[in-house]
């Protein structure tokens, strides 16, 4: 069973030691960067570890944007040795877990992004009810969803 572990003093090198798969740097940002970005928007979001058997084997951050009100998932990575197990499918749905609790502000909309390229991705999020929205930003096209207070971290 995977965990969501709020990235802390006590964890941080370890997300800092998760490896992506060789030509997986152009769909996402190594952790390092991404707790750069937690620091700076630090009253906006979470950074979290993603743990199977008290091992972090991946990274996640969620974000709330006030200006749309919405919650951006971003920088979801599963380390090289532990991809192919279900590790993203499973932190994917505690992580709409999260967002349902509303924990920075009253929204429904989750939004994310996903490279051109990364049809693996693409094929994960809209298996947990994400599409498409149509808005693109060079390599990366926007999927959203709305997460249904009533039916938490399901498809919506």
């Amino acid at each position: 069973m995977v965990e969501l572990r709020p990235i802390t003093e006590e964890n941080f090198i370890d997300a800092f030691e998760l490896k992506l798969a060789e030509g997986q740097e152009r769909f996402v940002s190594h952790p390092i960067r991404s707790l750069a970005q937690a620091y700076v928007y630090r009253d906006q979001c979470q950074p979290f570890g993603i743990y199977a058997d008290g091992k972090m084997v991946g990274y996640v951050m969620v974000i709330y944007d006030y200006d749309v009100p919405e919650y951006d998932i971003w920088h979801m990575m599963i380390d090289k040795a532990e991809q192919g197990r279900g590790y993203g499918s499973e932190a994917l749905d505690r992580v709409l877990g999260y967002i349902g609790t509303r924990p920075f502000g009253d929204s429904d909309r989750v939004a994310l992004t996903c490279n051109k390229d990364n049809p693996t991705a693409r094929k994960l999020y809209e298996s947990r009810g994400f599409s498409a929205t149509g808005a693109e930003d060079e390599d990366e096209i926007e999927l959203a969803m709305t997460v249904d207070r009533n039916n938490v971290g399901q498809k919506g």
